[in-house]
């Protein structure tokens, strides 16, 4: 499609343009004028979105059924939305995770600030998986998986509709493998460890890449040491722990399918007798193992979003303080404890407060020794907080 056989869409008056043009990628539902043929437009149309003054601001796609009614693609008001232009964008986030890694396992698209907004690609090898979280997306999903297999040359491709992301576009959830064959967890190699991904059953893409750096981090930590893993998924922590040296690591998870795929990595590394896996409740695991006396030089706790958005930020912190108040007994003198987060809506400095308080009732004194992000394969976009929600902070514990 060309400019002209668009469908325009226009800014009101109050909205921010000028964000827009210094490369915000969002448009709010009351700051577009929503007349009755926008109303009727399907959720993922392209559009010519302009300002309040009808100057053009470029092509964007929208969804009268989001909160975030459109989302910015690309500047160039005359940009052709195709193939060409997915594979064009693919080439260049290829490029980057080229440069950073030398092997083919990373984020390979990092949604907004990859430039392809709501879209989240994984890749295994030869084996990728797209998530597909904005309405324009789904529909141009047969383009974006051809291009993704020139570009790359993955032969198996996975879509995963899961999670609430789609939820928010008013999209259906639904998986399937759209290329090629997955039938059996694939070995990932990170950090010197193997990791087993599901890539059809598993939680979001069956593996977290970002936490990669945290990871190596933790790993010095752990030289001969006593790990404990928790909300531990495939094994995250404790198996670049295990792969680092460490003497033994505990991985605690509520997911049986979960622990047997980190089972499943341990055995492939050859450290399996060095792993234990308790499954169960995380903060009951906790509880337990501090009446059963139990103490790791290295403690971890990596749980999934208790703060997905504002509405739910009060009650999210409390439970990172209350992860933080369990964890504490659980380290040794001289331990380390990680603290993680990938609640975009707790900052970094309420998170991290949230993390000392908890830390100080449960009894330990503490000094902060490295806040970790995100890796390099999930590129932030400055102008969007969202995309920066990953936080890892590393505390010394005396006491």
């Amino acid at each position: 499609m060309t400019d002209e056989t668009l469908p325009t869409v226009r800014l009101r008056p109050k909205a921010n343009a000028r964000a827009i043009r210094h490369g915000f990628p969002w448009v709010y539902a009351d700051e577009l004028v929503t007349d009755r043929r926008t109303k009727a437009l399907a959720p993922g149309s392209l559009v010519r979105l302009e300002d309040a003054e009808r100057a053009p601001l470029g092509v964007a796609t929208v969804n009268p059924n989001s909160k975030i009614i459109a989302r910015m693609l690309d500047a160039d008001p005359g940009a052709v939305i195709d193939r060409g232009w997915l594979a064009a964008r693919l080439a260049r986030a290829l490029a980057l995770r080229e440069t950073l890694f030398d092997a083919p396992f990373y984020r390979l698209v990092h949604a907004e600030a990859d430039g392809l907004p709501g879209v989240v690609i994984d890749r295994f090898g030869d084996a990728a998986v797209i998530q597909p979280n904005a309405a324009w997306a789904d529909r141009l999903l047969p383009d974006l998986a051809a291009a993704l297999a020139e570009v790359t040359g993955v032969t198996r491709i996975v879509m995963n509709g899961s999670g609430r992301a789609r939820g928010l576009e008013g999209l259906a959830e639904r998986t399937e493998v759209i290329a090629g064959a997955i039938d059996a967890p694939v070995e990932v190699p990170m950090n010197g460890a193997i990791y087993l991904a599901d890539l059809t059953g598993g939680q979001k893409t069956g593996l977290f890449y970002d936490q990669r750096p945290n990871h190596a981090f933790a790993q010095r930590l752990a030289r001969g040491g006593r790990v404990l893993d928790v909300f531990s998924h495939v094994g995250g922590f404790g198996l670049a722990a295990l792969a680092g040296g460490a003497e033994s690591a505990t991985c605690v998870d509520g997911s049986a399918a979960a622990l047997a795929l980190a089972q499943g990595g341990a055995r492939a590394m050859g450290a399996e007798g060095r792993l234990t896996t308790r499954q169960g409740d995380a903060f009951a695991v906790m509880e337990a193992l501090a009446a059963e006396g139990a103490r790791f030089d290295v403690v971890i706790c990596d749980p999934p979003a208790f703060a997905p958005s504002k509405q739910a930020l009060e009650a999210g912190l409390r439970a990172y303080e209350r992860t933080a108040r369990l964890a504490a007994p659980l380290v040794a003198p001289g331990g380390t404890l990680g603290l993680c987060s990938c609640s975009h809506a707790a900052t970094l400095d309420l998170f991290r407060n949230a993390s000392a308080r908890g830390i100080g009732r449960g009894g330990r004194r503490m000094q902060l020794l490295h806040t970790g992000f995100a890796g390099p394969d999930h590129p932030m976009l400055p102008q969007l907080a969202e995309s920066g929600y990953l936080k890892a902070l590393f505390f010394r514990l005396d006491g």
